[in-house]
């Protein structure tokens, strides 16, 4: 990877259908502010999703509900600030495309316009077709959700995998090529049994991005403060942890705390 960011080719729509050709995983990684999005990209992340997510990890809920579309305009202006290579893909959330497709539409116009995102990403297989197929007509690129969809937690009442069953496993393999027919350039598979994933990646032209979906997709997704350690509570078994940041940051914390109260903090050569 080139030391200068600035001469890196951006990511897009188009050069993640020619990895998937080339068998070229796709590396992607959620990101909700400017700081941590900088570092991802820099680090060569291919993929930034502005998730819905937000919602568990910045705003302290318990589902993914409450967020709004003017929090996702937010936090996408965020991250859009300070990425030069990684595409931006934004969450729709929670009621901003289930009433109509001309209401998604408007709405994704404008996470595109306001909040400069590169493409938006919405669940559901063939009841949201009609919404993608109006966007993607329209010059809004669309990526799809399938498996467990956290937004519909209320309806199915837990986060179990999704796909186990067979009428489900057909469900699923319905919605891919349903949500590639309406354009869509590539469709997150979340918690589904590896072999379905396998096949379904098999099945589509368009990429699959994993998360608790096995290796036989075409790229992977995480929530970054999941794979770096800074909960304690969430350890399913689909994230690998590559550091713990909770355990560095907290001792940081005790010792600066410690340096003020014994008045070791500031030094005379920290003082102007």
């Amino acid at each position: 990877m080139p030391q200068n960011p600035t001469t890196r080719k951006r990511v897009t729509t188009l050069r993640l259908i020619e990895m998937k050709r080339a068998g070229t995983p796709i590396a992607c990684l959620t990101a909700y502010d400017a700081l941590s999005a900088a570092i991802m990209d820099q680090a060569g992340i291919d993929v930034l999703l502005v998730g819905d997510s937000v919602g568990n990890v910045v705003q302290g809920h318990d589902t993914t509900i409450p967020v709004t579309l003017e929090h996702m305009i937010y936090h996408t202006q965020a991250v859009v600030r300070t990425v030069e290579r990684a595409m931006v893909v934004t969450d729709m959330p929670f009621m901003s495309y289930q009433a109509s497709p001309r209401e998604a539409f408007r709405n994704a116009g404008r996470l595109m316009k306001e909040a400069g995102s590169g493409a938006v990403k919405l669940e559901g297989g063939e009841r949201v077709v009609d919404a993608v197929r109006l966007m993607t007509e329209n010059g809004i690129p669309v990526m799809g959700h399938l498996g467990l969809t956290p937004q519909s937690i209320h309806q199915f009442g837990s986060y179990r995998e999704r796909g186990n069953s067979e009428d489900e496993a057909d469900q699923i393999k319905r919605d891919a090529e349903a949500l590639q027919n309406a354009g869509v350039f590539a469709v997150v598979l979340e918690k589904v049994p590896a072999a379905l994933a396998a096949e379904v990646t098999a099945m589509i032209d368009v990429p699959t991005i994993g998360i608790g979906a096995g290796p036989g997709c075409d790229g992977q997704i995480l929530v970054w403060t999941d794979m770096v350690g800074m909960s304690t509570e969430f350890r399913p078994r689909f994230v690998r942890r590559y550091a713990e940041l909770h355990d560095v940051m907290t001792d940081a914390f005790k010792r600066y705390a410690d340096d003020v109260r014994t008045r070791s903090f500031p030094t005379q050569d920290e003082s102007y």
